[in-house]
């Protein structure tokens, strides 16, 4: 494990290969004991005078999904930007896939889909991803690889009928798809997610996370999908709550709602945002 001001030491040795995935598991399956592919300990992120993270301590484990739940606003941006190295003001120690947060060799092991679609709208769905394959994977001798690569992650989002389009002409959901398509250029170890499904309709909502199950099962990645929409919830194996900068739970789903006596991840969140408030009422009063 190393802190951020560590970074100048020597890196952490590669993990080791996982194990092979499993068939695609119901959410509430045991979390595996392979190590984390995120492991958090006194996270802090400090942005002016506003603390956006307080001292957080989690674990994300690998070839599972794991949701990051909360309302906009509580931090789950600034997390996931911390995660892949591109958070500045960050203290406590984060590792990821076995080594520093932000470590140049995680580059080509991440995969980061931001709220706002990363695509250029002067080329087409395929110029788009071609440009980001030759980023990653450069050189002639890899044109063949690329090209596979390419026609696999189009494939995967579905946009086959719409690769000579202009991204310029795209739909919203569609743009969203290509910048999920980029994201899973290379098949990465860890795949970030923010909010990949806002503003998406049911249907296709529906089908991004059979998309996405089938990735964690059939090729062992890992994946962190923040959402606001407490429905989707119930579709992830575990899940951090978010408030206010700050966990509230970390279980799967079955875990919280019995943890609250709660028919819903969405009643367990409510009953936990309630239990905090009263907990800070009673220490405010002691004082």
């Amino acid at each position: 494990m190393m802190n951020y001001e560590d970074r100048a030491s020597e890196p952490l040795d590669d993990p080791a290969p996982d194990d092979p995935a499993p068939d695609d598991p119901a959410p509430d399956d045991p979390v595996p004991t392979a190590p984390a592919a995120v492991r958090a300990r006194d996270l802090t992120v400090v942005r002016g005078p506003r603390t956006v993270l307080r001292t957080l301590d989690f674990a994300v484990p690998r070839g599972r999904i794991t949701g990051l739940l909360g309302p906009s606003g509580c931090g789950k941006s600034t997390l996931m930007r911390a995660i892949v190295g591109t958070q500045a003001k960050v203290t406590g120690t984060l590792d990821v896939l076995g080594r520093p947060a932000g470590h140049p060799a995680l580059r080509t092991r991440i995969g980061y889909v931001t709220q706002a679609p990363s695509v250029y709208d002067d080329l087409s769905v395929r110029q788009n991803l071609d440009y980001f394959a030759a980023v990653l994977d450069p050189g002639r001798a890899a044109a063949d690889r690329r090209h596979d690569n390419v026609t696999r992650a189009i494939a995967d989002v579905d946009l086959t009928g719409r690769t000579d389009a202009l991204a310029a002409n795209l739909s919203g959901g569609e743009r969203s798809r290509v910048s999920l398509a980029v994201a899973l250029l290379g098949a990465p170890e860890l795949l970030v997610l923010d909010e990949p499904t806002v503003g998406l309709d049911p249907v296709l909502r529906r089908d991004l996370w059979n998309l996405f199950h089938d990735i964690a099962a059939s090729r062992g990645t890992t994946l962190l999908i923040s959402s606001h929409v407490m429905d989707e919830a119930e579709r992830c194996h575990r899940l951090l709550l978010m408030r206010e900068g700050e966990i509230l739970a970390d279980g799967t789903p079955d875990e919280l709602r019995a943890r609250t006596g709660s028919d819903t991840v969405e009643a367990a969140f409510l009953h936990l945002v309630d239990e905090a408030a009263e907990a800070t009422r009673k220490k405010e009063r002691t004082r």
